[in-house]
């Protein structure tokens, strides 16, 4: 599957998380630009994935389709992997997902993840808008086997799907006789909860936790998804990742500054006021109450902020405290040339070389 660990000092291998930051001030094009550099850098640092989360109705967020994104970052980069972190899967169809994630592992074999949530990823209104139903979530167990079906063209005789198939994919290969099989996307199941968990075991599928959400219990998640592991075609042990929200800075007080930019945004969420990236002056110039003060301080310090030293021995204990095969960084304060820089200052940290992704050096 792809899952072995490429070159560096990091005890871990080391990913990149973007959700196509946009912060105020700044234009929807510029805020994709940025991801794209973001990507480029981290695939010249030698970073092993680059993903993108799927968000809707979000102010600072302008990736609403990854796979979009994905199609561009495949002629912008040579060797790292790409993929969603994750498709919101009861936003869409199936059959939808599997064609698309066909057809980008056609254009860029062997490099394409496919990480699947249940969230909406968004409001209820938007949720709504989506045609997403109230009880989608309910269904996600058996929206992933369907997509699994598709990916392989292997539903069981008597299936209603049975003769439908996803192209590109297995069966078009198949009907053009074609002699190699296609890749396959890399199916991860993501979540921050027990229920992601234990789906992710029983799939013997790669489990990816998202720490950057609240309060979440990474160690039972852990725990219950090595519990219910059972062996797959595609997956002989358990394979976990962890993702932190990150912001690294020679600077350990820029770092806490541009940190609170997305803590703030998270009180403005949950007081229904949109999540906007402000800039650091702004978010220091508000005058928030006491139970405002405590959100905003518990995100920010759950960010591993502060020089590539700091941070680096954050993510040295927690993957030492998990056990974790992967450490992603979820990237996206107010500047994005921190961005660029902190994945530079932890890339230097790790001793993780600098590769040759020239698209002229990789034709040959």
């Amino acid at each position: 599957m792809g899952l072995s660990r490429p070159s560096g000092t990091a005890p871990f291998t080391l990913s990149v998380l973007s959700a196509g930051g946009t912060g105020v001030g700044m234009t929807a094009a510029e805020g994709l630009e940025s991801t794209i550099l973001l990507a480029r850098t981290a695939d010249e640092r030698g970073f092993h994935r680059f993903w993108m989360s799927e968000h809707h109705g979000m102010g600072a967020t302008s990736v609403s389709s990854p796979p979009l994104m994905i199609a561009r970052l495949i002629a912008e980069t040579v060797r790292i992997r790409l993929g969603a972190g994750g498709v919101m899967l009861p936003n869409h169809s199936p059959l939808l997902i599997a064609e698309q994630f066909g057809m980008l592992e056609a254009l860029a074999p062997g490099r394409i993840d496919l990480g699947l949530g249940r969230a909406p990823g968004t409001d209820g209104a938007t949720a709504a808008a989506l045609r997403r139903g109230a009880d989608a979530n309910d269904g996600f167990p058996q929206q992933v086997l369907e997509l699994l079906g598709f990916l392989s063209d292997d539903f069981p005789s008597g299936h209603p799907y049975r003769q439908v198939h996803a192209v590109p994919g297995p069966w078009q290969a198949a009907e053009n006789r074609v002699s190699a099989p296609p890749t396959m996307p890399q199916m991860w199941i993501l979540g921050s909860s027990p229920y992601s968990a234990q789906l992710a075991g029983q799939l013997g599928r790669p489990y990816a936790f998202a720490l950057q959400f609240g309060d979440a219990d990474v160690d039972t998640a852990m725990r219950l998804y090595r519990e219910s592991f059972q062996p797959s075609d595609v997956l002989a042990e358990p394979h976990t990742l962890v993702s932190v929200p990150a912001v690294i800075s020679n600077d350990p007080l820029e770092a806490k500054r541009q940190a609170a930019t997305s803590a703030m945004a998270m009180l403005r969420m949950f007081k229904r006021e949109g999540y906007l990236l402000l800039p650091p002056d702004e978010v220091e110039a508000y005058q928030p109450t006491m139970q405002e003060r405590h959100i905003i301080d518990a995100y920010t310090d759950r960010s591993f902020h502060g020089t590539p030293e700091t941070v680096a021995a954050r993510l040295d204990a927690l993957q030492s405290r998990t056990g974790a095969d992967e450490m992603m960084l979820v990237i996206g304060g107010h500047s994005t040339s921190l961005d660029q820089e902190g994945i530079n200052l932890i890339a230097d940290h790790y001793a993780m070389p600098r590769l040759e992704t020239s698209l002229a050096a990789a034709a040959h």
